[in-house]
């Protein structure tokens, strides 16, 4: 998955960047927070598994 299609869905579902680490950016809902990778493309089963994770739609 692209990095922008999954940092679009948490946008979308009420999360925003928190705070930029040295290898991840932490998005952040107010209650959770979850790192996401600095990578071009987003290995498919760590996207699902935050997707899955945070119960994003």
């Amino acid at each position: 998955m692209k990095r922008k299609d999954l940092i679009k869905k948490l946008i979308d579902n009420g999360w925003w960047l928190f705070r930029n680490g040295a290898n991840h950016d932490i998005y952040t809902n107010g209650i959770n927070s979850e790192p996401i990778p600095r990578h071009r493309e987003v290995d498919e089963k760590l996207a699902k598994d935050i997707i899955k994770r945070q119960g994003l739609k």
